[in-house]
Formats: C-alpha cells, sequence, structure tokens
C-alpha cells in the first residue's frame, strides 16, 4: 500500500498580495468552471494564511465560492476529504462556502 501526502508542503515563495491575486487569474480548460479552477489551484499552490488572502480576494470579485469541478463537486467537498485541510476548511467556510 501507498501512502501520500495530500497536500504538498509549499516552500520558499513569497506570497505577497500581487501573487495572490495572480491565482485569481485562470483559463478556461473547457472541463472545469474557472472559478473552481482557480479555487483548487490556490488550495494547492498556498499555504492556509495565504489562502485566506487569496479568499478575500476571490470573493471581493463576485466570483463563485461553491463552484463545482467536473464531479460536481466544490472545493469545500473535496478539501473535507483531506486530513491536514481543517485551516483551509475554516477559510473557506469564512468566506461563504456551503456543503
Amino acid at each position: 500500500m501507498s501512502l501520500k501526502k495530500d497536500k504538498q508542503k509549499v516552500l520558499g515563495e513569497v506570497f505577497d498580495d500581487d501573487r495572490v491575486r495572480s491565482f485569481l487569474d485562470v483559463e478556461d480548460n473547457g472541463e472545469a468552471d474557472t472559478n473552481y479552477i482557480a479555487l483548487e489551484r490556490a488550495y494547492r499552490g498556498m499555504k492556509a494564511i495565504n489562502f485566506k488572502t487569496f479568499l478575500t480576494f476571490f470573493v471581493a470579485e463576485g466570483r463563485d465560492i461553491n463552484a463545482k469541478n467536473p464531479q460536481g463537486k466544490t472545493l469545500l467537498q473535496v478539501a473535507s476529504d483531506h486530513r491536514l485541510s481543517n485551516d483551509y476548511i475554516k477559510a473557506l467556510e469564512a468566506a461563504g462556502a456551503k456543503f
């Protein structure tokens, strides 16, 4: 049986506001909602404190915090399956994400 981490550790990258905002810009891949793509990319690429800041910018732009992936799940639902995601889940819920 192979065990894998559910989140990669982010090391050494500086996340000032401009860097955090850059995660808002995603291209439509034709497979998933661009709001979901932006959320997932930020979730996978940021520490929780930076993710919380990202969500502030995301919501301020009027983006859909409950956007779904091609499997019909929101990022909150996906993150809930990851054992090290508690801080991310709290940030999503504080930003208005619902199950």
